[in-house]
């Protein structure tokens, strides 16, 4: 429900945002409740992520859908440009209004979505609490326009200094462009009186940055940000995605999509881990998280052990209790990386969807596996 090593990250969450956190925390309770005894049905979700667009205007170098072994490349021209309309995404809202899911909006680049202010101004009308996860790049086009939308939180990717953020995200001048934004973004809640969105910088820490984190204490001070998180790699290897195999055909699914996440970390576990120490035993104006938030030994057995399994955090996945994904196409799914769908909103109510014969099954045979092969490096697994 919430991983003891997840304490200090919520604590800090509760003071910043108390309302949400309480809601938070009663949601997560129900759906324990439903993971031990409800036989595969649950409590309404805690949150909905909208993927507005598998479209993005950046190749960042380990990103799992544009990367280097990115899968979205491969996408045909239909499938890749196949994007929810306006209404429909009302219509979701609409019908998960009446129990109070957090909504985060994702894709792609959520910014390219034709509607995604609409949206978001949709989802403040209903008084939902809405989150978008963003590359920055057009923030400064809609700086203002987030801020008078009511965006609550306003999640962006950084790697690094300015050198180091430009090469990794593979666009010249790209570092300047989003810390301008965000700096707009600052001066125009300063200006109205605003608190939100609050600032959440989001750095992925990879073979080309983890010996250089430091550069973004100076980032998120100058921009005033609320919180930097960095995110420990996700990545897997070809023998996991076999197994991984096994599980899909079970569920008559594809996993295809964690097939951009096989590459090797190449990364010193022990300069990491120093890094690490050095940040967090430096006091900050704002929040700093790591995540996971792995012990030294986790640390090492997280990149190095192929045969890894989780410690410090129960080796069981709760987010098809808590969370579900809506796709361009309308389809809700249960995770990000597999094409399992629990039903489609073009077709069926949210609500009924959601605890779906289909939705059922998927959670009875996660729980009887505890976690799939796959979910060992996913960032859910360690959420809840």
């Amino acid at each position: 429900m919430l991983p003891l090593r997840n304490l200090g990250r919520f604590f800090r969450k509760t003071i910043q945002q108390p309302g949400y956190a309480l809601k938070v925390a009663n949601k997560r309770v129900k759906a324990c409740g439903y993971y031990h005894l409800g036989g595969g049905h649950s409590s309404f979700p805690e949150a909905i992520t909208l993927f507005f667009t598998h479209r993005c205007n950046l190749r960042c170098k380990m990103c799992g859908q544009w990367g280097e072994s990115g899968v979205t490349k491969s996408m045909d021209k239909e499938e890749l440009h196949e994007e929810l309309s306006f209404e429909e995404l009302k219509k979701v809202i609409d019908d998960a209004a009446p129990f109070k899911p957090n909504f985060t909006l994702f894709g792609g680049e959520p910014l390219l979505f034709a509607h995604c202010l609409d949206t978001i101004k949709y989802l403040k009308e209903k008084g939902l609490h809405c989150l978008m996860i963003t590359n920055g790049s057009m923030v400064g086009m809609y700086a203002k326009a987030l801020v008078d939308a009511g965006l609550n939180e306003l999640n962006v990717s950084l790697d690094g200094g300015q050198d180091l953020h430009n090469e990794i995200r593979g666009m010249p001048n790209l570092f300047e462009k989003i810390t301008k934004g965000l700096k707009e973004v600052t001066q125009y809640k300063k200006e109205t009186g605003a608190k939100k969105p609050f600032i959440n910088l989001q750095c992925t820490i990879t073979k080309y940055n983890y010996e250089m984190l430091e550069q973004l204490i100076d980032v998120a001070s100058d921009i005033e940000a609320n919180s930097l998180t960095y995110h420990n790699l996700i990545f897997i290897n070809q023998e996991i995605i076999e197994k991984q195999k096994v599980v899909d055909e079970r569920l008559m699914c594809s996993s295809h999509e964690w097939e951009g996440f096989i590459f090797e970390p190449e990364m010193d576990t022990e300069k990491l881990y120093q890094k690490m120490l050095a940040i967090q035993e430096t006091k900050h104006p704002f929040n700093v998280d790591f995540y996971p938030n792995l012990t030294k030994k986790s640390l090492n057995e997280y990149y190095n052990n192929p045969s890894y399994l989780p410690t410090g955090y129960s080796p069981r996945c709760m987010s098809p209790w808590i969370c579900a994904y809506v796709f361009p196409n309308g389809d809700v799914r249960p995770c990000l990386n597999s094409s399992y769908s629990f039903g489609n909103t073009a077709k069926e109510s949210f609500p009924d969807i959601w605890n779906s014969e289909k939705a059922q099954k998927y959670r009875q045979i996660l729980k009887q596996s505890k976690i799939f092969p796959a979910c060992i490096r996913c960032t859910e697994l360690y959420r809840y």
